[in-house]
């Protein structure tokens, strides 16, 4: 009976929760709350990530050198994130808003994820020059004789001329204007059927800069009736960040 008493007795005394129970509750609790704040965290900067889309607003300096020219570079004017960082390379590809001239950032993100707004993105490719003349100079000895023989008059003070059939630019057209002080401008365009139908590859020309340097441009015919404003800040642009460019400026 006494037996019977003291081991009720103990049952009674004994703690609802044992302080194993409580510490391994506890432990739970907290990897819980360790696991929710990685979870928060890691969702913000991959859902930034996700957003971004390749893109960066960093405006950290890349220096490249490409050929016998150096270039210093924003890297959220690079295109590509393989091209962000600096050193000797083949080719930098650029991409900049029109008509700021400006890389990627939080103010005209838009532009850059939002492709029916593409059109106000100008490309840049920039080599190493494997010819000797660019896309103006090459008009007499090369695309004066690809041409047909009757041009036609254009919009904006340019001259539209279509490519022969048997040139192999299917529907391509070259559209020139003259300059003063120097040759022809000179760009070849795949013209859409209708204005709505633009993208920010429709022309594309190229011109040479610094020592060495081919840039290679593209962008939308939307922007055709500023072809003389866009081909000035495409060389401006570039020859600025020319880190050789005391030696190369005319």
């Amino acid at each position: 009976m006494r037996q019977a008493i003291q081991s009720s007795t103990e049952v009674e005394e004994s703690p609802l929760l044992s302080t194993d129970f409580l510490i391994r509750t506890t432990i739970v609790i907290a990897l819980l709350a360790v696991l929710t704040v990685a979870i928060s965290v890691g969702g913000r900067w991959f859902g930034a990530r996700v957003s971004l889309a390749g893109n960066t607003d960093s405006t950290a300096p890349v220096t490249l050198t490409i050929g016998q020219d150096t270039l210093q570079l924003q890297e959220n004017t690079i295109r590509f994130p393989s091209q962000r960082h600096s050193g000797t390379t083949e080719r930098a590809d650029l991409y900049l808003a029109w008509p700021q001239m400006q890389g990627y950032s939080s103010e005209n993100r838009d532009r850059f994820d939002d492709i029916a707004k593409s059109p106000d993105l100008i490309f840049l490719q920039v080599t190493q020059a494997t010819m000797s003349r660019d896309m103006s100079g090459r008009y007499e000895p090369i695309y004066s004789h690809l041409i047909d023989p009757t041009p036609q008059p254009f919009a904006n003070g340019m001259t539209l001329h279509k490519l022969r059939a048997d040139t192999g630019y299917g529907d391509e057209v070259l559209l020139t204007a003259p300059r003063k002080g120097g040759p022809d401008y000179v760009v070849r365009c795949l013209l859409p059927a209708s204005p709505e139908l633009t993208t920010s590859g429709d022309c594309q020309r190229d011109i040479k800069v610094g020592r060495d340097l081919s840039v290679l441009y593209r962008f939308s015919s939307r922007h055709l009736a500023e072809w003389e404003h866009i081909d000035a800040a495409i060389a401006q642009f570039v020859e600025t960040r020319l880190v050789n460019r005391s030696a190369t400026s005319r």
